[in-house]
């Protein structure tokens, strides 16, 4: 294929991005079968630019504006700052454009209204949400429409207090080929919202798509450009939403705000370990407190697990809100340490609430709970975390003192933990927790034999 004189021409996977400087039948990165497309790109010539020291450059503080809800500006490090392009991901459903939309009402100030660019919803539909959550219509603008460079010119004439794209993966620029949601629309538009943002210092939230393994749909490139990255998560069905704070240029990452789904939309919760141990029950088999640490804040979650016979060939392995690989991991460490067999039974577990629990500081609380299961008995009133290694030791894990505080706030004083070295092996864990494996414990330590 001929080359341009005044420009270069490259080929772009639609589906992964990836570039390259010849066109072949399929992609080499992610495989998919015609996956390149040309693209011709103009030579540009190089800017000029100088270098400035630091003390030259000043030290002026970062100006914040606080939203008005106090665990978003918890998560934002004390508010908004000007010329913030912030990126916003969660499952559908979760509650993310009802949170911009009560954020974006707040943020209108006397004489400045906030403007909300949606290729999603009509307007009508819009502002049926605005009336349920009480908002004041008159100063949120709405527009309705995929161009990405007609929401720039709104945005630049109107000068909004904020900006809110609902969703990146649906809008699209004229310059460039394909439809929207493809890898280099997502790329362009957001480099152009980006761009927006900074020179004309209009704070704008771009809310993103996730796929179905979890992460924020499109290129990881549209990460990188932007300053914040939030992600809203928790269970469609269940009231409570979780608000982490993935990324964040202007202040302290893994802040987490905490949130309850109601009729007039997302209401601030600032005590959730009360809501979501509202009805816990510790008498039962199967159930275990675990004090997981979001962020700097504890957050005492209930980790349940059923153990029941099958008489499938294959047990099922059930796991929700856990790494599965590390549950099934801790399965043969209490099958080979502490004598405790699931074979012919199917395992369930699961984190109330549903949230995801990524530390492994976990691990003890779903050991615990898996035994208790198994073997039907209860650790009555139990909250215990810590690590479990392959060789069934038991690890003490970081913050143990705000855990304990927070465990002991909650009324609960039952406590199996690895802090004190009192917990070292699983099967002294299981003994401190009241519960006595059906079959004789597995011997520690293997006499070798000479043959």
């Amino acid at each position: 294929m001929a080359k341009s004189v005044n420009g270069r021409v490259r080929f772009e996977c639609r589906a992964c991005g990836f570039h390259s400087g010849k066109w072949m039948g399929f992609c080499p990165q992610c495989r998919e079968k015609g996956a390149l497309q040309e693209f011709r790109g103009a030579k540009q010539s190089p800017a000029s630019s100088k270098a400035v020291s630091l003390a030259a450059a000043g030290s002026h503080p970062v100006e914040r504006r606080p939203v008005g809800i106090g665990e978003i500006d918890r998560v934002l490090g004390g508010g908004l700052v000007s010329g913030a392009a912030i990126l916003v991901g969660g499952e559908p459903g979760v509650g993310k454009s009802t949170l911009l939309l009560q954020a974006a009402a707040l943020l209108a100030g006397p004489g400045r209204v906030t403007l909300v660019a949606s290729a999603e919803e009509s307007i009508g539909q819009i502002a049926m949400r605005a009336r349920r959550l009480g908002v004041d219509l008159d100063k949120v603008l709405v527009t309705a429409t995929n161009d990405v460079d007609e929401v720039i010119r709104l945005a630049e004439e109107l000068q909004p207090a904020a900006l809110v794209v609902d969703s990146i993966q649906t809008f699209a620029t004229g310059e460039v080929e394909g439809s929207p949601g493809m890898v280099a629309q997502v790329r362009e538009c957001g480099a152009r919202l980006v761009a927006l943002a900074k020179r004309s210092s209009i704070p704008v939230f771009i809310v993103g798509h996730v796929t179905k393994e979890g992460s924020i749909a499109g290129p990881k490139l549209l990460e990188h450009m932007v300053d914040v990255v939030l992600y809203l998560e928790g269970d469609p069905d269940w009231g409570l939403r979780l608000l982490r704070n993935l990324k964040n240029r202007f202040g302290a990452v893994h802040q987490v705000g905490f949130f309850e789904m109601q009729e007039a939309g997302l209401a601030e919760l600032l005590d959730p370990g009360s809501v979501l141990n509202g009805g816990w029950r510790g008498d039962v088999p199967g159930t275990v407190l675990f004090p997981s640490m979001e962020g700097r804040r504890p957050l005492l979650l209930e980790v349940q697990a059923l153990v029941a016979p099958t008489s499938l060939p294959q047990p099922r392995r059930s796991v929700k809100g856990l790494e599965a690989a590390r549950v099934h991991q801790i399965i043969a460490v209490l099958e080979r340490h502490a004598g405790v067999s699931f074979a012919g039974q199917d395992v369930f577990v699961s984190v109330v609430g549903g949230f995801r629990v990524r530390e492994p500081g976990a691990d003890l609380a779903v050991a615990l709970a898996l035994a208790s299961s198994r073997i039907g008995a209860a650790a009555t009133g139990v909250a215990a975390w810590g690590e479990v290694g392959l060789t069934g030791e038991v690890r003490a894990v970081g913050q143990g003192d705000h855990r304990r505080e927070e465990v002991k706030r909650m009324g609960v004083e039952a406590i199996v933990a690895p802090d004190d070295g009192a917990v070292d092996r699983i099967d002294d864990a299981l003994l401190a927790a009241g519960l006595s494996p059906p079959t004789p414990l597995a011997t520690r330590r293997v006499v070798r034999a000479d043959f």
